[in-house]
């Protein structure tokens, strides 16, 4: 199992809106699903912009792998989900609760914790991908940590903060598909 942890900063969130680079955010989440699929499950949570991509992704590839792919989702947003969000099979809710950030955590934790992950793979993002990198670090300690830094926002952060427990490849290839084909090889 490989987990990806990814969305695209908005305006208003200038810490990462301003080294955020939505292609390459959009790039590397499509590469994930074209190496990662085929050979293994991927786990995300359901961000409405990363579901999008990750949907088209998966409806242009030769073959229906949607058993192979598992989103995580907060019942909270329920009256909002994209409507991609019916073409996943395996689709795992978090039971509703009033407080919006109780609810994410919970989605979190669960969707971080219950999986036996070989790797994860941190691509754009804002807080919430840094909260699950933390999250994700403790729960699985041997497990290969990818902070694509290329596309900036958090993951620059993530992999700013710790460069020397990552490959330099993470801050300058834009060739994704060959980058996570060669990162990945060990864990597909």
């Amino acid at each position: 199992m490989i987990f990806l942890s990814a969305s695209i900063p908005t305006p208003g969130k200038e810490s990462y809106y301003q080294t955020a680079d939505a292609m390459a955010i959009q790039a590397a989440v499509r590469a994930t699903v074209q190496v990662v699929v085929p050979k293994a499950r991927l786990i995300w949570g359901g961000h409405p912009a990363i579901t999008t991509i990750i949907h088209h992704t998966i409806g242009r590839m030769q073959a229906d792998l949607r058993d192979l792919v598992t989103m995580y989702q907060s019942d909270y947003f329920k009256a909002v989900f994209p409507k991609e969000h019916r073409f996943f099979t395996d689709v795992k809710t978090v039971a509703e609760t009033a407080d919006k950030k109780v609810s994410i955590t919970k989605m979190r934790h669960r969707m971080i914790e219950e999986n036996d992950f070989k790797a994860a793979i941190f691509i754009g993002g804002m807080k919430g991908v840094e909260k699950e990198y933390e999250i994700f670090r403790s729960a699985h300690p041997q497990a290969l940590l990818l902070p694509v830094a290329s596309t900036g926002a958090a993951a620059k952060t993530i992999y700013e903060q710790t460069p020397e427990q990552h490959d330099n490849r993470l801050l300058h290839d834009h060739e994704y598909v060959s980058l996570f084909q060669s990162l990945l090889q060990a864990y597909l």
